[in-house]
């Protein structure tokens, strides 16, 4: 079968982006873009493709990023996930965020490392008691015979921690990426879209103007 999409067509009429509107911190400017895509209603503003490889596959996933600074972007996850397992063999990712309503994206590419355990304490003991209780019934990238083994595990695990804090699980944690590099894009019509790459050295950052 195919599909042909070639008249699948959208024209970006949103306002450009010129290097005189770039905050000389890329961080400074991405929480801008971020503030923005909140208060316009883009659903689910903080999702991002999450682009990690080992020797044998490149793996892609959307998950939420949880916090940013200067240091970087986390997010959770299960240490004994297929993108932890690749994070361990290859401590890179590269991160995509896709703001399609305002004709954006932002992408980050950087080095991995994991964030402290009272980092991730503080985390989980925000989240609702079955999103903790979820972290603790499921062996995320495990191959399992059916939902209902799934669903019994999660119920054994709320019997288990009926009364008082769910604990953080050892297997659990945060992951910070640090950038390297932080490109915004922002489309424009006839596809001459304005592009902008932060590059992280030694004085500090550069910002480069890319052809579309």
């Amino acid at each position: 079968m195919t599909v042909d999409l070639t008249n699948l067509r959208k024209e970006f009429r949103q306002t450009g982006l010129n290097r005189s509107e770039l905050d000389s911190d890329p961080f400074k400017q991405f929480s801008l873009w971020f503030s923005q895509a909140i208060k316009v209603g883009i659903v689910e503003p903080s999702a991002m493709s999450l682009a990690t490889a080992d020797e044998n596959e490149i793996g892609i996933r959307t998950v939420l990023l949880k916090h940013f600074d200067d240091k970087g972007f986390v997010f959770f996850t299960n240490y004994g996930s297929k993108k932890s397992q690749q994070i361990e063999v290859k401590p890179q990712a590269a991160l995509l965020f896709s703001w399609l309503d305002l004709d954006r994206q932002v992408k980050i590419v950087g080095s991995v490392e994991k964030i402290t355990t009272l980092e991730s304490i503080k985390y989980f003991a925000s989240r609702p008691k079955d999103s903790q209780l979820g972290a603790w019934a499921s062996q995320q990238s495990a191959t399992i015979s059916s939902r209902s083994l799934l669903v019994s595990q999660f119920e054994s695990m709320k019997n288990k921690f009926s009364k008082g804090e769910v604990p953080l699980p050892d297997f659990w944690g945060g992951y910070r990426v640090i950038p390297q590099s932080i490109e915004f894009w922002q489309g424009r019509e006839s596809r001459l879209h304005d592009r902008f790459i932060y590059q992280r050295s030694e004085t500090g950052w550069s910002i480069n103007r890319l052809s579309p």
